[in-house]
């Protein structure tokens, strides 16, 4: 099948991007095609794009004190500007709304929050930020909070703390993706034997390839593998490659490593859009999300491979971790 066709039938999976803080932004307008950041309502047309997960990100200067009022402004900032686009792009919530609107034709926004310092120390907090449309979280954003340690703590960095270990129990319960993105790697596995359900790293990419903290090493790819997780590979080009300039061949190199050692079934798409200044080029912005369909298919990858890597290995993970349906 040629690439343009194998992109059109898959279902496309981008498992995260930033741009929700455009959202807050005066004068913004989703369903533009805006000369701003890398995604919005036309753009992610253009690309093919059928499941988008939208991070909510509490800022740094917000974090210490301030976390879960700017989380809650987010969020409201989201669900205002998506649901002025009904007719093309629906909110999920669980397994019913997500197979409705693929079925539909509508791009399913799933919202997920980038850090759990919003939670301070009350599990309470979750089940609010779940009734507002959260369903998935990760746990810390590379330092330390009241769930976990994060990357950047460094050589004396812990793991999961007893409430982080809770909050991945509740959220087992609640149908949402547990994502390993930041953590340290104490944390990382730990996370993989508390997670009842199938565990995602959003956006990072192999560490056999490019040494950067953020990346996964094998040990760590062979483990998320065993449990039945994906990682989102990123577009970024600090997570690709140590080189000053980063070339499109660079993060198709690190598709071949993970799926010559651990398979395709592991393997995702997180381009982190809008949470980066510079992607990858050639990926420029998600309309140019089908020119990855063509590298992976110059490369090698066999077409149903393809289509697990576009997006059908997230799929597996939500149709296996969102529950059946709810009142919302």
């Amino acid at each position: 099948m040629d690439w343009k066709s194998l992109h059109k039938q898959a279902v496309v999976i981008d498992g995260h991007c930033d741009s929700v803080h455009l959202f807050a932004q005066d004068g913004y307008c989703f369903g533009n095609n805006n000369k701003v950041g890398h995604i919005d309502l036309p753009r992610l047309m253009e690309g093919g794009v059928n499941v988008q997960f939208f991070a909510v990100f509490v800022e740094p200067e917000h974090q210490m004190y301030n976390a879960l009022r700017r989380a809650i402004i987010l969020i409201e900032c989201f669900h205002r500007e998506v649901k002025k686009y009904s007719d093309k792009i629906s909110i999920i919530y669980n397994k019913s709304s997500l197979d409705n609107a693929l079925s539909t034709g509508n791009i399913a926004a799933l919202l997920s929050l980038e850090g759990g310092e919003a939670l301070g120390q009350d599990i309470e907090v979750l089940y609010c930020l779940h009734r507002l449309g959260i369903r998935s979280l990760g746990l810390t954003w590379n330092g330390r909070n009241m769930l976990a340690d994060g990357v950047s703590v460094g050589s004396s960095a812990g793991g999961l703390t007893p409430f982080g270990k809770t909050v991945v129990a509740e959220m087992n319960k609640l149908g949402m993706i547990v994502d390993a993105a930041h953590l340290s790697p104490k944390g990382f596995y730990e996370l993989l034997d508390a997670s009842a359900s199938p565990v995602v790293v959003s956006h990072a990419n192999a560490a056999g390839i490019c040494g950067h903290p953020r990346n996964l090493n094998d040990n760590q790819l062979q483990a998320l593998n065993e449990q039945g997780g994906v990682i989102g590979l990123s577009f970024f080009p600090e997570f690709v490659s140590e080189n000053e300039t980063t070339a499109f061949e660079s993060l198709l190199d690190h598709f071949c490593y993970i799926a010559h050692r651990f398979g395709t079934d592991v393997l995702g798409i997180g381009s982190d859009y809008d949470g980066i200044e510079k992607a990858v080029p050639g990926l420029e912005d998600v309309s140019r999300l089908p020119l990855l369909t063509q590298g992976l298919l110059a490369r090698g990858f066999a077409d149903d491979e393809i289509v697990k890597i576009l997006g059908g290995n997230f799929l597996r993970v939500l149709h296996n971790t969102l529950n059946e349906g709810e009142a919302q």
